[in-house]
């Protein structure tokens, strides 16, 4: 059974639609979810699914502790809503299994301080005609991991960057368990 850790640091709509979406699954389930935020929805989204949940600190990440821990409880690791960093160290110790979901179809809107709204209202800005979603490994760079996989989504002038997060909600809710599922299921038959 290959596990998953969910890291997020938001409400937590991603996490508890990957954790529905494994539940029941054969081969891979989430074992815990991590948050650096103690005020984050995920916690209560994650406990009432039963996910075990932890809350760390941002020093924690560069402990032999934290690390061990992820070793212990993840062959996966799954960014939903994720803010910080990912260090060097963790993402050594999970080669090409570190994936992360970004609102805005990459190279377009990405780097350090582009998530959530801000994407929404820099697409709405620069009047594109269209946006999406891109799901990508993660490196040691904001946002420059190798594309898994991207949809888009077309923009009507009057989209406000409410109407865009909107938009882009309904395809991470649709698209990223089943893409997280098969890479699962290709690791799994590795």
């Amino acid at each position: 059974m290959l596990r998953i850790i969910i890291f997020a640091s938001g409400s937590g709509t991603n996490a508890e639609n990957i954790i529905e979406h494994f539940k029941d699954n054969k081969f891979a389930r989430v074992t815990y979810v991590l948050t650096n935020n103690p005020e984050a929805g995920v916690l209560e989204r994650a406990a009432r699914l039963e996910v075990p949940c932890k809350v760390f600190g941002r020093k924690d990440m560069n402990t032999a502790a934290f690390l061990d821990f992820l070793k212990e409880h993840a062959d996966f690791v799954v960014l939903a809503g994720f803010l910080l960093k990912v260090p060097d160290e963790i993402i050594h110790l999970f080669p090409n299994s570190i994936v992360n979901i970004h609102p805005a179809l990459l190279p377009k809107y990405g780097g350090k301080g582009m998530y959530g709204m801000h994407v929404h209202e820099a697409v709405v800005a620069n009047n594109e005609a269209e946006t999406g979603i891109t799901i990508h490994y993660v490196n040691e760079n904001y946002d420059e991991g190798a594309v898994i996989f991207q949809s888009a989504v077309a923009l009507s002038k009057s989209d406000t960057a409410k109407d865009v997060a909107a938009k882009i909600h309904r395809l991470e809710q649709e698209h990223f368990p089943k893409v997280i599922e098969k890479l699962l299921a290709d690791k799994n038959e590795g």
